[in-house]
């Protein structure tokens, strides 16, 4: 860890397993919920978080290699958030984060399963980049929803039904909002990411192994 091997991140203890089921569970949960309201955006985020995070599990056949349950929690903010029903953490802010820590999530995949070797720098970088992909790729699927669904998640009216081009400028105004806010949140949620590493690797270089 020391060295800043993202692979070393997938753990094999039972607790924190047991935990990123749970969350995985709650995950298919707020898909089917979101199918039945027609909310197919969030069914599609929540099944795509839940697939990823299970990945590891699935391609090495242990049910314990879960990625850390709180890397876990953050990524699926927004989706955890529409299963509690008196808390509001969908807001910008969540989303924001929820797609920084689903970004290290497909970092460690990446690194664990295919060619690409990623250092945790890189990997801070990757966050970074993914982030703001993401959150153009979000605006993108809001517009077509709208376009072709008839929501209003981007191209909202308002009360009177016309868009003019004032809203049309708030709607530039608020996506640029976005974007740079998206990127201030990739690059917190990596530096926090990096702490949280070395922290692992001194905490491992505390603990004996074998001892835990």
């Amino acid at each position: 860890m020391a060295q800043g091997n993202l692979g070393e991140l997938l753990t094999d203890t039972r607790i924190n397993a047991g935990i990123a089921w749970v969350l995985v569970g709650m995950f298919g949960l707020v898909a089917v919920e979101s199918v039945l309201t027609s909310d197919y955006l969030w069914a599609a985020f929540a099944l795509v978080v839940g697939a990823v995070v299970v990945l590891p599990a699935l391609a090495l056949g242990d049910l314990r290699a879960m990625p850390p349950a709180e890397v876990v929690l953050l990524a699926g903010l927004p989706v955890v958030g529409r299963a509690v029903a008196t808390l509001q953490v969908t807001g910008n802010v969540a989303v924001y984060l929820s797609i920084a820590a689903f970004a290290l999530l497909v970092a460690v995949n990446l690194h664990m399963f295919t060619p690409v070797e990623m250092s945790v720098g890189f990997a801070v970088l990757f966050v970074v980049v993914t982030t703001l992909a993401a959150a153009g790729l979000w605006a993108l699927a809001r517009w077509g929803s709208d376009v072709h669904l008839g929501t209003a998640l981007l191209l909202d009216p308002g009360p009177d039904g016309v868009l003019t081009e004032a809203d049309y400028e708030s709607i530039e105004h608020e996506l640029m909002v976005e974007f740079v806010g998206s990127g201030i949140a990739g690059l917190v949620a990596g530096i926090v990411f990096q702490s949280y590493v070395r922290h692992r690797a001194t905490v491992d270089e505390r603990i004996p192994e074998g001892t835990a």
